[in-house]
């Protein structure tokens, strides 16, 4: 192996950008295909090989990509490597070599994004990006915040403890499930907006269920309002097809590590470039980086291999192609919601009109316990699903992957159609 300081220094090398021979066999295969995302999302032939290009274990049917997606084989050769480099000489490789590399990573991301390069964080996970937010606003005693009682439960812990520690109001407010028209949405919000609100949260796409939010309306309301909006994007960046700019969102975080398929334990942050000196770091940096949007990356020593294996990650999306993986999720969703909802026992919970859902969707069955059947799925058929034990959404989460078969669909079906049979077996 050449040695770091011969081949790398103070150069951004163009090795993790060269696609990987399992990214040219799909983009050859994507090349070849007939038709449009509609009628690629049917071909089979296609997404075997894209499967081919992930380690999975055939045994087990993961239907558990919201939860945290497998990388595929290129992102893992990337981050193994990237590791055995940082570890030849990690002080001279990491901080030196590595670093700087980063750059064409965060561009692409902000491609992907539809903003400047500027305006990119490379995070940990949404979480980190939003809580950056959530610390980072100037908030005072008093002032309001506007959040639903679904949103992901790290984001109402630190709300609650801002409640606590500095007297900041949080206003939550329901939202039927199914989720309603998004006029109606919108609506919902603007209810709960008063003359003290400094702040409106809204998911991209709902965690719980999959459905997707008018973000863009109702930034334009908190804004009439004079009140700011932080998007939790986990749901929708390389899931669904959309840019900053059809959001106008200035505050936006994600995680990478879910629909795009890059190492676990990255993610994004967008801050708009005029309000990155507003919003504080959580770890404390140098006044003059108050309006670098790097200041958010400046956490103290922390792995670079991760980061840099997405651009494999970015790479592989792209040949793939967004409007075909969307298409094809989507495809394997109504697969099964068709099935199940023939037993006539299957109640979905989310509103399945194509503007407004992804590939992500929820179902319930009355008297069925989630836990137990998501327990009974996994332990007995070697399916994974997500319980949902919300108060207010009980049921089971589904969220197929691009290396999903519709043969494991079926698998699923069948699954579920022996419990509605038969039962629970006893505990």
């Amino acid at each position: 192996m050449a040695h770091a300081r011969d081949t790398y220094e103070g150069e951004t090398d163009a090795a993790e950008w060269r696609p990987a021979p399992e990214t040219l066999a799909v983009a050859e295969a994507a090349s070849a295909c007939a038709g449009g995302p509609e009628a690629v999302a049917r071909n089979e032939a296609f997404w075997a090989v894209v499967r081919r290009a992930f380690t999975l274990d055939p045994s087990v049917v993961n239907l558990n990509t919201g939860g945290v997606n497998p990388a595929p084989i290129p992102v893992q050769r990337a981050m193994r490597e990237l590791l055995e480099l940082s570890n030849t000489t990690p002080a001279h490789v990491l901080w030196r070599v590595l670093e700087p590399r980063l750059e064409p990573v965060r561009r692409e991301l902000a491609s992907v994004l539809g903003c400047g390069a500027e305006e990119v964080a490379i995070t940990r996970n949404t979480s980190e990006g939003l809580v950056t937010c959530q610390l980072g606003f100037d908030l005072r005693p008093g002032d309001e915040v506007v959040a639903t009682t679904q949103d992901y439960p790290r984001m109402l812990a630190t709300w609650e403890q801002l409640q606590s520690r500095a007297g900041v109001v949080l206003r939550r407010f329901r939202v039927p499930v199914p989720a309603p028209p998004a006029a109606e949405l919108v609506r919902l919000y603007d209810a709960h907006v008063t003359p003290r609100t400094r702040l409106v949260v809204v998911p991209h796409v709902a965690h719980l269920t999959g459905q997707v939010y008018p973000v863009r309306e109702i930034v334009h309301l908190a804004r009439r309002r004079g009140a700011d909006v932080l998007v939790d994007g986990a749901h929708s960046f390389a899931n669904l097809l959309f840019s900053r700019d059809d959001l106008e969102c200035d505050f936006y975080a994600t995680s990478l590590h879910k629909w795009l398929g890059a190492p676990h334990g990255t993610g994004l942050l967008h801050v708009r470039r005029q309000r990155i000196a507003g919003v504080w770091p959580l770890v404390p940096a140098p006044a003059e980086t108050a309006a670098d949007i790097r200041k958010f990356e400046a956490i103290g020593t922390h792995p670079a291999a991760n980061a840099l294996a997405a651009a494999q990650a970015l790479a592989f999306h792209r040949a793939v192609g967004a409007a075909r993986k969307l298409a094809r999720l989507r495809h394997l969703r109504d697969l099964w919601v068709e099935r199940l909802a023939a037993t006539g026992r299957v109640e979905l919970l989310t509103d399945l009109d194509p503007g407004r859902s992804c590939g992500l969707a929820s179902f319930r069955v009355e008297g069925l316990d989630p836990e137990r059947l998501a327990e009974h799925l996994w332990s007995r058929e070697g399916i994974l699903v997500a319980a949902l034990t919300h108060p207010e959404v009980r049921g089971i989460r589904v969220s197929a992957g691009v290396y999903t078969t519709a043969a494991e669909i079926d698998r699923f079906c069948a699954a579920v159609e022996g419990v509605l049979r038969r039962g629970l077996p006893a505990a």
